[in-house]
């Protein structure tokens, strides 16, 4: 009721106005996100922000890898609604990758909460975000168990549970994947599922590595390894901004989608090299530009723009940014 009233007496007030939802529980996350998406300009930056941001990591770890999304089998520890975002704009996007339904994409993904191996065949009732991922096989109650059936060449954390990604977990997945990718997306880094040193140290530093908050670079064995940063903070200003310049009458998942290729293109060869796969946060506000120009330009393509499309959208887009330029205040 209190959401309800909040959207009716905003959107009353600022009828243009862009509403980001945030932090809410697993259980009013995903009915709150449904019961608006298609009503009022909005979109939730823990299912959607945190997927695109995800998925835009897997895709610049493939450039590295010269492989194909597809051609992968993804593990998540924690099955929240961030988790379930990131496994929803994976799907998305292995699907669009190869022209392939979104449940045939689901084949690919493996989910784990605190009972182990979402599954149909364990007892109780699953929550209804996990269904789409529970798998029709055994149990299992251990992530290392897990690994050990699966064997994935990308395991992702979103789980807000410290050191999960144990050595044991992570030796085991290097059996089997020479250059594993390690998502430990938990917040703060006092959570994450393992540090950048424990991954690249038990992958003889071949692991493609990312984490939710900040790592220092990693000196292993002469070479200096630079942790990528999965921060929100590169997707949703430029989604946002984007939506609030071409006058967006929604939000739409292909939106964060276009948002993840094109921070994963703004990856540079040389970022690469060193094992980054997220640009330079400092390169925040070029980054913010492309993605809005991107999301601009396909809202104006699908027709779900309401003000009249510029001939330059780059420019247009970068005449609206706000610029926190003040006068210098001198003490008298």
């Amino acid at each position: 009721e209190i959401a309800d009233e909040i959207v009716k007496a905003a959107t009353a007030r600022w009828p243009n106005v862009l509403i980001q939802w945030e932090h809410f529980t697993n259980d009013k996350a995903f009915p709150l996100l449904n019961r608006y998406r298609d009503e009022v300009l909005c979109f939730n930056d823990d299912i959607q922000g945190t997927g695109s941001v995800a998925l835009a990591g897997l895709l610049a770890s493939m450039r590295l890898r010269k492989e194909h999304l597809s051609e992968q089998r993804i593990v998540f520890c924690g099955a929240g609604s961030a988790a379930v975002g990131i496994a929803d704009m994976i799907c998305a996007g292995i699907a669009d990758e190869h022209s392939l339904t979104v449940e045939q994409a689901r084949k690919l993904v493996w989910m784990c909460d605190s009972k182990g191996l979402v599954t149909t065949t364990r007892e109780g009732v699953l929550d209804e975000h996990k269904i789409p991922y529970a798998r029709d096989e055994k149990p299992a109650p251990e992530l290392l168990e897990v690994v050990k059936r699966i064997k994935p060449t990308i395991i992702i954390g979103a789980s807000g549970q410290a050191h999960t990604f144990s050595e044991d977990v992570v030796r085991e997945m290097y059996k089997h994947c020479k250059q594993p990718v390690i998502f430990a997306l938990s917040n703060p880094t006092s959570k994450a599922e393992c540090t950048a040193e424990e991954a690249y140290s038990w992958t003889d530093g071949h692991a493609i590595f990312a984490s939710g908050s900040p790592f220092p670079p990693v000196r292993l064995s002469g070479k200096v390894f630079v942790p990528g940063q999965g921060n929100n903070m590169f997707i949703f200003p430029g989604v946002g901004l984007g939506a609030v310049v071409c006058g967006a009458r929604k939000v739409t998942d292909e939106m964060f989608f276009t948002a993840a290729k094109t921070l994963a293109h703004m990856v540079t060869e040389e970022e690469l090299a060193a094992g980054t796969i997220y640009p330079d946060l400092a390169k925040i506000r070029q980054i913010s530009l492309a993605i809005a120009a991107a999301v601009a330009r396909l809202a104006w393509e699908q027709g779900l723009a309401k003000y009249a499309e510029p001939k330059d959208i780059r420019q247009y887009v970068r005449d609206r940014m706000y610029h926190p330029n003040y006068r210098p205040y001198v003490a008298a």
